[in-house]
């Protein structure tokens, strides 16, 4: 069979069941797709030896009938996530170097499941990013471009690498992480399906801490039903993570009926934001009609401090991620700078963090140490924890009034092109996190769900927001939604 690259979770699942092809034949497959697609950047440590090994592992389980539902398949791992003896930089010239002598619970679990690992997947530097143009490997090109324009376009960040290999067929799905919006906004760049779960459903044991409170790790897949697959390989209680919770993994694809008879489904009305382009609104629309048409029932609320929520956001995050970076020192691992002859441990940490850390670390960096800092604490962090508890309650007391899932935008725009950005105002990138980072700071799910292309060709995706640990209901609203839009398009292989 040809092709193999292109499949789903879900359809290459099915035919490792029926003896039609082999771990083997699979990872293969992706080998050949990446060795050719070295022109998107979204491979930056490519481990073929390790892949094969564990293929043919997973085809001696499948062949002695102990395999779970992710055994045999080959999936892209982003650099975030530390791997047992392969480099995990996270983006970062300050972990240059760095190979891990430990699994990140994630990762192990997927490899207790029998997935094939084909490399570290590109991402921005710490996570920072929306355009996944801050990594020290240089930017991810998105396999998407704009009918008759050959301009490189951002796959979106900071899980860019994720979302460019999986659009491309360079694996059948990958991990991401999502802090304020990177994993649904990569997804809805590059017309792929991306879950955000809800905090502390999957561990954040050994992935490398942006913002502690907020990040939050997830698969970002082909369709609905392989994300829910997928997500149900990657959660799971870790008593190595205070913050993980102990519940039960539902069956998530065993929820997947598509049925939402009943279900009331809310339309924000702060995410109408002024300048929203008519390809969004429109959108937006059609996805309601869509749900409506599939027996849901539309209802218009409110999220009252939604305006609120990203300078909140960009207030949090940076504290948090001032206070995570500050290990990176040039003591304990990682890169460290030359020094000069009678130059002192502060010569030594000045030096190693201005080479390692990029300009955007830096600026969140100098943020949060500034919003911590006496004299601010109070004005800014407390303030804006204060704001996301409002937040948070905003969502509470809509779900109380009876609505199960809450439908809007994933991004203001399609993906952008890459450099577009460089001379704007960092408030500019920033906006593109307008419509993700309150489920951030709620701690809620959300689900990214291609739902359609704009005038240019480029796919456009819409969000669904769930009830806090409900990701199997969440996922079957997502799959009613995705069967009511009929999304299909790939893109055009030019690389």
């Amino acid at each position: 069979m040809t092709d193999l690259n292109k499949l789903g979770l879900a359809e290459a699942r099915d035919l490792l069941r029926k003896g039609e092809t082999t771990s083997v034949e699979l990872t293969e497959a992706c080998i050949s797709a990446i060795d050719a697609a070295d022109a998107l950047n979204a491979y930056v440590h490519k481990t073929p030896e390790i892949a094969l090994e564990r293929a043919k592992a997973a085809d001696a389980r499948l062949q002695g009938g102990d395999a779970s539902a992710m055994c045999g398949l080959p999936i892209g791992i982003k650099d975030v996530f530390c791997t047992e003896g392969v480099d995990s930089q996270a983006g970062s010239n300050i972990l240059k170097g760095f190979k891990p002598q430990y699994e990140s619970t994630v990762t192990q679990n997927l490899r207790d499941s029998g997935a094939v690992m084909l490399g570290k997947l590109n991402m921005d530097e710490f996570a920072m990013g929306s355009s996944n143009e801050s990594s020290c490997y240089g930017p991810v090109v998105n396999p998407w471009k704009r009918d008759g324009d050959d301009t490189q376009l951002t796959p979106g960040g900071s899980s860019g690498g994720s979302s460019a290999a999986v659009a491309a067929d360079l694996c059948l799905a990958a991990t991401g992480t999502d802090t304020g919006g990177s994993i649904r906004q990569p997804a809805a760049f590059t017309g792929t399906v991306g879950i955000k779960p809800t905090y502390g459903r999957c561990s954040r044991w050994g992935v490398v801490s942006y913002a502690s409170s907020l990040d939050q790790a997830g698969p970002m897949t082909k369709t609905v039903r392989d994300a829910a697959i997928m997500l149900g390989a990657m959660a799971g209680h870790d008593a190595k993570d205070s913050t993980s919770a102990d519940l039960a993994v539902p069956d998530f694809e065993a929820l997947l009926t598509g049925d939402i008879r009943g279900k009331k489904i809310g339309l924000p009305k702060e995410y109408r934001v002024d300048g929203m382009p008519a390809s969004i609104e429109k959108l937006w629309n059609e996805g309601a009609e869509k749900l409506k048409a599939a027996g849901a029932e539309i209802v218009d609320i409110s999220l009252p401090h939604t305006k609120y929520a990203l300078p909140a956001y960009y207030v949090i995050a940076p504290a948090e991620a001032s206070s995570n970076l500050a290990r990176y020192d040039g003591v304990r691992y990682g890169e460290r700078a030359t020094l000069d002859a009678g130059d002192g441990i502060t010569e030594m940490y000045e030096k190693t963090r201005a080479a390692g850390f990029g300009p955007e670390t830096q600026r969140r960096i100098m943020v949060g140490t500034y919003v911590l800092s006496a004299g601010f604490y109070d004005a800014y962090y407390n303030r804006a924890r204060r704001v996301r508890t409002l937040i948070k309650k905003d969502f509470e007391d809509a779900f109380a009034a009876g609505i199960d899932a809450i439908l809007a935008p994933v991004t203001p725009s399609a993906a952008f092109g890459l450099g577009d950005m460089a001379s704007a105002d960092p408030v500019e990138m920033y906006l593109q996190d307008v419509f993700s980072v309150t489920l951030n700071l709620a701690g809620l799910p959300g689900v990214a769900v291609p739902a359609g292309l704009n005038s240019q060709g480029l796919p456009l995706g819409l969000q669904l927001i769930g009830k806090p640990w409900e990701e199997g209901d969440l996922l079957n609203t997502a799959y009613a939604l995705e069967q009511a839009t009929g999304f299909v398009a790939k893109p055009s292989q030019w690389w």
